[in-house]
């Protein structure tokens, strides 16, 4: 008799680590999700557009995008399109992180909040919530972004005008639409 493989949705809070007040988005996934799909769904909740190299590290093992350039540092990269996620994350409360731009070094913490049984009515992958824009691409990192957060803020700042013009007109930090989020996702 064979015996059939459980599926699962996982509740995740995904949390851009450094940000004050913090920037996070809650998803449903289906646990099965290839690591590679995960990293898109990622960028697209973030608000990321895919421009840097990406990993993720559970247990200190890395996973991402094999090359033959990759200086692993004496750690091992596995290839993120052959684990899911349910293969990192088996227990609730258990965590991963995600590194995206190496240079600009955005770490996030992926945690299990919930594992739920799995229901045909609800749709997947979606953003159920989530808090604050994500910073925009090439800021500088969680201290740049800080800095550029104070310049916008202070019209007699003297880079206001030089950040304006670099994002292409006004950045809301506090915004976020989950309808738009979601219809990227399906």
């Amino acid at each position: 008799m064979a015996v059939k493989q459980l599926r699962s949705i996982y509740q995740l809070k995904i949390t851009l680590q450094g940000s004050k007040p913090p920037i996070w988005r809650r998803v449903l996934v289906p646990g099965s999700i290839k690591l590679d799909d995960f990293h898109e769904l990622i960028q697209v909740v973030m608000g990321w557009q895919d421009y840097h190299l990406h990993q993720f590290i559970c247990d200190n093992v890395l996973y991402g995008v094999l090359n033959e350039d990759f200086d692993d540092f004496g750690m091992e990269l596995k290839d993120e399109t052959k684990y899911k996620l349910s293969q990192l994350l088996t227990v609730e409360k258990s965590f991963l992180k995600y590194e995206y731009d190496f240079g600009d070094g955005w770490e996030h913490k992926i945690t299990l909040e919930k594992i739920l049984p799995f229901d045909a009515n609800v749709h997947l992958p979606q953003c159920i919530k989530g808090k604050r824009a994500c910073p925009p691409e090439d800021c500088g990192g969680i201290w740049g972004y800080e800095e550029l957060l104070e310049a916008l803020s202070d019209k007699k700042h003297p880079e206001h005008e030089s950040m304006l013009e670099w994002l292409g007109g006004d950045f809301d930090p506090e915004y976020l639409d989950l309808d738009e989020i979601n219809e990227q996702l399906s």
